[in-house]
């Protein structure tokens, strides 16, 4: 009809005169309207009802929704009446059932059939209901996330925005196409997929008023109709969609401008959004970080798309391969398609070739679909200062990176570089492992080490400020944890200043601080090992409290021995001095004494030459330790006053403190525990003086052996508890292994061997871990005596004979005269008299050979139970008597037990029994 104004005339207020296509959709809704508002579902299946009693054939419950809903917005008109007629037989008689009279117009059915041909008749434009993008059908590892996005979508949900973020080719389109398919038919008014390009190579980036115009056209709008100005297309958007049913698939956003125009309004719709950015200014939007895939997800991808079945070897090198592609599925997606495409390779041949390639980033090649191409669209879209921290990160040696190493790499400020790091998370170019600390994907790591190599302004300089910042940080920590020092780590270089060095308030911070940093410090030390030899000299002493605490002392015996070998090649003496004596403490804790001793004499030499006095003393004082063990306990002595003498010339609290602790332990192994207790209490007073809680803690865990030793448990207990706790909290393992064993003992003693055995093996677990061999062979020893004590003899004598030959092999002399007894008590209580008899025999022997007046008492008080055990009542009295003697000399608590056997025995007739009683022993 000439002059008519068309559908979209009508919609855009064109003019007064509907045409027959827009007056069938107006009265369509008016009777909807009329009919009050039902849901299509509701409609659909009171048509089918009607339908299937009518014996009319049915179709497809998905289908007749999306025929009513197209009839409903103008998309389309029933190409026959028949089609209609049902769905408006439905709609009459719900309309008939509310409380309103039904127009005359809208009921009648022969109206409706003329008004259906006059828009039959009328041609209409063309609209887009579906734009989804091509479902893939190796969509492997993402069932939650995609459940998230299914949930999101049911009715009455709260947000309708929902935004999958990730780093490049992590799968996020993928992911949202995969849900889309899922929900299409809960979007029965349309399904929008939108290429928003903000990292398109070769694409700018799309202007929102451009979206909407494609959008609106789509729709059936002519492109005339359509306004100008970016606010009036939003406009006419959001109203064509208010009433309507739509998911909206907007891909690679790249910020909350560009999204906010093209965001419908209607409660019914829901839009998913990609991007490589953090949208934390989009308002209402739930977001769905988006990660790399789980191993086993990673190995499935692969080999379907390879079109492999690995079984074996072959299933391990898919495991290599999708590892080394750091999990990321366009990485393994690349390298499966070149796998499935070459039928000669062989997968443990591709995983040997890809984890040896030199740029692995080269090996992921496809084009635009090629991992450093995706990595350069996000790199290039950042400013150039950021581009320049970006890349540095590839120059850090570590697994991870904080804000103060940031700062030291790129020479800003603390809260620059906290900025910086912030923008880079945004852009998903670096992840947060936990607060404050920062990683790289494996790939972008490459990626960003090849951007640092190519760049001029990325050279040493660098570097150098980071190895510094980790120098001078770890010597600061290492001071509060063994306030010792080492040779030259007070200097300061102009790379680091205060500001950019965290303060440790005390050891519980910088050891806190010492462990995060870990991984990173020995990275460092690595690369130094090198790049700069002097430097991992240096860097080696500082973490030497680290490694005395955590070991493993395989490796660290490994690092202290290359750092000595530097040193002497530098011609470093006071650097070779101080790995001589690191290496020492690590051969004392794995038990090698002999090794010990002679790395401390070659220290303690070129402390001397180079006149290092600190050095000189703490040397003398654990040679001094070292005689202990061995029972030269008045070589030991003599040792320890030179220490402390050279410890007062330089007014060294700490070290006078630790001499007395160790004067201390002498008089305590050979029974003397008044002045043992006399000695532990004067350094106490002193350790706390200088607030050295490392030491109080030591010295409170000496203490209460002692105290146990002279039957004082309420005492004993107390100070070994605090010791344990203080352990604890400054993370001082091996202290706190050792407190928790000397607690074992305690609860042992008063016959809480439940208690006693758990305790012990909380001791020797932590013992194991650091692998410190002599306190694990005092934990050993410690539940031997537990089992013997409860009747587990063959238990016991295992354990027992474990503890006595570690202590054999260790060289601790003291600790060999106690393993002897406790496996000669143990044979004695299994009945076994004549070798009992032999060992403490042999205790007694070494006893005396060390000066310990506790093992001979010990010794001397078995070998008389032996006696009685073997019928000679009247040798045991004897040597009974001498036991006792020396148990009341020393203040032993095994006093009492002693007297009270005696007493058994000498009440016993002159002729004595054959099976003479033992007791407890």
């Amino acid at each position: 009809m000439r002059g008519e104004k068309s559908e979209t005339d009508r919609y855009e207020g064109g003019g007064d005169a509907p045409s027959p296509r827009a007056l069938f959709v107006s009265r369509f809704a008016e009777l909807w309207e009329a009919a009050g508002n039902p849901t299509l579902q509701r409609v659909a299946v009171a048509t089918e009802t009607r339908m299937k009693a009518a014996r009319t054939p049915v179709q497809s419950h998905r289908s007749l929704m999306q025929r009513i809903s197209d009839w409903r917005t103008g998309r389309n008109v029933p190409s026959r009446f028949e089609s209609l007629d049902p769905v408006l037989v439905t709609l009459i008689a719900l309309a008939r059932q509310t409380s309103a009279p039904v127009p005359s117009d809208l009921s009648n059915r022969s109206a409706w059939r003329r008004l259906w041909k006059t828009a039959i008749a009328q041609p209409v434009r063309p609209t887009v209901v579906t734009s989804l993008r091509r479902d893939i059908p190796t969509f492997i590892g993402r069932a939650a996330e995609v459940q998230r996005i299914l949930d999101a979508a049911q009715p009455n949900r709260v947000v309708s925005i929902h935004t999958v973020d990730g780093m490049p080719g992590v799968g996020k389109t993928a992911l949202v196409i995969r849900a889309a398919h899922l929900l299409s038919d809960r979007f029965p008014d349309g399904r929008f997929f939108v290429e928003l390009n903000s990292h398109t190579p070769g694409q700018v980036p799309a202007d929102p008023a451009d979206v909407l115009f494609t959008l609106l056209t789509g729709l059936g709008i002519a492109s005339g109709h359509i306004p100008d100005s970016l606010d009036a297309r939003r406009d006419l958007w959001r109203d064509r969609l208010a009433t309507k049913q739509v998911l909206l698939v907007l891909d690679d956003a790249r910020d909350h401008h560009q999204i906010e125009p093209l965001l419908p309004a209607g409660p019914e719709c829901l839009t998913l959004i990609t991007s490589r950015r953090r949208l934390v200014a989009l308002d209402s939007a739930h977001p769905l970080p988006l990660d790399v895939l789980d191993p086993e997800s990673a190995i499935d991808l692969f080999c379907r798309l390879a079109q492999r079945n690995p079984h074996g070897d072959d299933r391990a090198a898919v495991a290599s391969i999708v590892h080394s592609c750091g999990y990321l599925p366009l990485a393994i997606v690349l390298l499966a398609g070149r796998l499935a495409h070459r039928p000669a390779w062989t997968l443990t041949g591709l995983a040997e070739e890809f984890t040896a390639a030199q740029d692995r980033l080269a090996e992921l090649d496809a084009g635009q679909r090629a991992v450093r191409a995706a990595f350069t669209a996000s790199y290039e879209g950042l400013p150039l200062e950021r581009q320049r921290v970006f890349r540095r990160l590839g120059l850090h040696p570590g697994p991870d990176f904080d804000a103060y190493a940031v700062a030291a790499l790129n020479g800003i400020s603390l809260p620059e570089a906290r900025s910086e790091l912030d923008a880079l998370y945004t852009d998903h170019l670096v992840e947060e492992t936990k607060f404050g600390r920062y990683c790289l994907h494996d790939l972008v790591r490459e990626y960003a080490c090849a951007l640092a190599a190519a760049a001029p302004d990325d050279g040493a300089e660098p570097v150098r400020r980071l190895l510094d910042y980790y120098w001078h940080t770890a010597a600061a920590a290492n001071r509060s944890l063994i306030p010792r020092g080492h040779p030259g780590d007070e200097t300061r270089t102009a790379h680091v200043t205060d500001a950019l060095v965290p303060e440790f308030d005390d050891e519980r911070h910088a050891l806190a601080w010492m462990r995060a940093e870990r991984a990173n410090l020995f990275a460092c030390v690595e690369y130094t090992a090198d790049h700069d030899p002097a430097r991992m000299v240096r860097l080696t002493a500082v973490l030497s409290a680290l490694m005395e605490r955590d070991g493993p002392w395989s490796s660290t015996l490994r690092l202290h021995q290359r750092a000595a070998e530097a040193a002497d090649r530098l011609g470093d003496r006071l650097g070779r001095a101080d790995a001589l004596y690191n290496l020492s403490i690590v051969y004392w804790a794995a038990g090698k004494f002999e090794q010990s001793a002679d790395m401390f004499r070659q220290a303690l030499v070129l402390f001397r030459e180079t006149g290092y006095t600190l050095g000189e003393a703490d040397t003398l004082a654990k040679l001094g330790g070292l005689h202990r063990y061995s029972g030269e306990y008045a070589q030991s002595a003599d040792l320890l006053r030179q220490a402390n003498a050279r410890y007062r010339e330089i007014g060294h609290t700490r070290g006078e403190a630790d001499t007395l602790v160790r004067l201390g332990t002498i008089h305590r192994d050979v029974g003397d525990y008044r002045q043992a207790v006399d000695l532990f209490r004067q350094a106490l007073i002193l350790f706390r003086e200088i607030g050295y809680r490392l030491g109080t803690a030591g010295t409170l865990s000496l203490l209460g052996t002692v105290q146990c030793a002279t039957g004082d448990y309420k005492q004993a207990a107390g100070s070994l508890l605090r010791a344990v706790s203080l352990f604890h909290e400054i993370g001082h393992r091996m202290g706190e292994a050792t407190s928790l064993n000397h607690l074992a003992t305690l609860h042992r003693e008063i016959a809480d061997h439940e208690q006693a055995a758990s305790l012990a093996r909380q001791a020797l677990t932590l013992y194991q871990e650091v692998g410190f061999r002599l306190g694990e062979a005092e934990a050993l020893a410690n539940l031997g005596a537990v089992c013997r004590e409860t009747g587990d003899y063959e238990q016991a004598t295992d354990l027992s004979r474990q503890a006595l030959d570690m202590f054999r092999e260790i060289g601790y002399r003291l600790k060999e005269t106690e393993a002897l007894t406790n496996t000669a008590k143990v044979l004695l209580m299994s009945g076994n008299s004549d070798a009992a008899l032999t060992m403490f025999t042999a205790a007694l022997t070494l006893a005396c050979d060390i000066g310990s007046r506790l093992e001979q008492a010990r010794a001397v008080d078995g070998i008389a139970r032996c006696h009685a055990a073997l019928d000679d009542t009247a040798t045991a009295i004897t040597h009974l008597r001498n036991a006792i003697d020396m148990y009341r000399s020393i203040g032993a608590a095994e006093t009492d037990a002693a007297t009270t056997y005696l007493a058994t025995l000498e009440a016993m007739p002159t002729e004595p029994a054959k099976s003479a009683p033992t007791q407890r022993l």
